[in-house]
């Protein structure tokens, strides 16, 4: 079942899919032992691989020998903005948890998407939600946290106002990506 906020989404043409790795979608396990959070789930399905509010690259679970995947790109990522959180930290710049983190989430979170101007879209797979969510935090620039919301439903409207007061309304809001070989 497709929620509100993903059948809303307007795509431009077909979703990329053929890379994505489905069965990775369905059956990886965090450790907690659950899977993926639903609407990440039902974006992935629904949009497949494509630049989203002309802005953002949320990675799914791709195939070998695929780029752009989550445990590649995504994983690499999260790796740059954990380095940059605790030198920010040894450093006691407290504005980069601003205005709604603190130094021991920036430790737990993890980039599932990247915005092409440099902001990252992070979950906190350490707080899952009784539905099996994941809190989303986007940092601007890498040097701010601002809580979007209990899960991806949530904070899709969220990136699309933000995208709208930036770059205006745009006709469509994922524009398929082509699936790029390593």
């Amino acid at each position: 079942m497709i929620s509100d906020a993903m059948a809303e989404l307007r795509l431009r043409d077909s979703p990329t899919s053929k890379h994505i790795d489905f069965e990775a979608l369905d059956g990886y396990r965090f450790a907690d032992g659950e899977g993926f959070p639903a609407s990440y789930r039902a974006f992935v399905r629904y949009a497949g691989w494509g630049r989203t509010f002309g802005l953002w690259l949320i990675y799914p679970p791709v195939r070998p020998g695929y780029a752009d995947g989550l445990h590649g790109r995504g994983a690499q990522l999260t790796k740059r903005f954990r380095a940059s959180y605790r030198d920010g930290e040894r450093e006691a710049f407290d504005w980069m948890v601003e205005p709604d983190g603190h130094w021991s989430l920036a430790a737990t979170l993890e980039v599932f998407a990247w915005s092409e101007n440099g902001d990252a879209l992070l979950w906190n797979s350490a707080s899952r939600t009784t539905d099996g969510e994941f809190p989303i935090w986007e940092s601007r620039g890498v040097d701010s946290l601002h809580h979007l919301g209990t899960d991806l439903r949530e904070a899709l409207p969220l990136m699309r106002e933000r995208s709208d007061s930036v770059f205006g309304p745009r006709p469509f809001d994922v524009e398929p990506l082509p699936a790029t070989r390593l």
